[in-house]
């Protein structure tokens, strides 16, 4: 049986690229989760469950190398902005790893650093600058981190700009829709196809979201830059506003799976299948259909009787879902 390593498995990316792979038709695999912490909501999907250190640690790629011998795996499905970075930069010395490689994902990482190469290359993103360099240029404004996630640390119109750090970036603040884009680029090179939502968030998370087709246009025009550019492989999303006059703005790149992966495979974008073929099985995806609909997400409580958190281990930990 091929064996699947999903990091991240604490968090709905890893969750969800657990059940997109427990849904591949016609496979069975054997799914290694990690997580920064030993007991998760993820524990549940995954066969066998491991601890690591936060990808930063200089003993996270030496306990990736550990795990990925002693449970001989095949694939890996990074599902965090750090692990994606770390273990693309390491593709040559561990089984093959599902994202860009590591210099791409370090440019997304960083938000100011991803508007100065959007621009240099002319593909529109959110304009920003550093604090030390804010001189009033923007009448609405927002200050976030350079390197922030899930909407964290954000603020809006601050008085003082200059009390923040270059650690953070001032970004122009848009007013508009939020939509989500992702796309999946093949080893050839060949985007495979997109698909967008606009969505409401909810602590940083997708909590309602609806399929559009009205922004395929821009879509298919900016991702082709961005393979022009960026020479990308594997995941993408691409954040943005659509203002009121129609102006599309990035304001976000995210080199990896993303937070909607469980949705839009349910509407014809199963990008985790893609690499799980394309990578595992030898097979050439075939280009997605894109079907139209909606989605909300709900809480679910895992139920484990007489079972102390410290004793979860994985799916062979008995329990229910309510």
């Amino acid at each position: 049986m091929k064996k699947i390593l999903v990091t991240g498995i604490g968090g709905n990316v890893g969750q969800g690229i657990v059940r997109n792979v427990r849904n591949i038709p016609g496979h069975t695999f054997f799914i290694v989760g990690t997580n920064s912490e030993a007991v998760s909501a993820g524990n549940y999907l995954c066969d066998k469950v491991y601890e690591v250190p936060y990808a930063f640690d200089e003993n996270y790629i030496p306990r990736i190398l550990e795990i990925c011998k002693a449970e001989s795996v095949d694939l890996i499905l990074p599902s965090t902005d750090y692990e994606t970075y770390y273990l693309g930069s390491n593709k040559a010395i561990l089984p093959t790893v599902a994202c860009a490689d590591g210099h791409i994902s370090q440019i997304f990482l960083d938000k100011y650093i991803t508007f100065q190469h959007f621009s240099k290359h002319n593909i529109p993103f959110a304009e920003s600058v550093l604090p030390s360099e804010y001189k009033g240029q923007f009448t609405s404004y927002i200050v976030k981190p350079r390197e922030g996630r899930g909407s964290r640390n954000l603020f809006f119109n601050p008085e003082n700009v200059t009390g923040f750090s270059d650690d953070y970036v001032v970004q122009k603040l848009y007013k508009g829709i939020e939509i989500t884009t992702a796309f999946y680029v093949l080893n050839n090179g060949q985007n495979i196809g997109h698909i967008t939502f606009e969505r409401e968030l909810s602590s940083g998370a997708t909590s309602k979201c609806e399929v559009k087709f009205e922004y395929d246009e821009w879509a298919e025009k900016t991702i082709k830059q961005m393979i022009n550019t960026f020479h990308l492989k594997g995941p993408c999303n691409i954040q943005s506003i659509v203002t009121e006059n129609g102006e599309i703005y990035p304001f976000e790149i995210n080199g990896r799976f993303s937070g909607t992966n469980s949705i839009r495979a349910q509407f014809g974008f199963e990008d985790i299948r893609y690499a799980v073929e394309e990578h595992l099985l030898g097979i050439t995806p075939a280009k997605p259909v894109i079907r139209p609909g909606s989605a909300m997400r709900i809480l679910l409580d895992i139920i484990y009787p007489n079972t102390a958190l410290k004793d979860i281990k994985d799916n062979s930990s008995p329990h229910y879902l309510y």
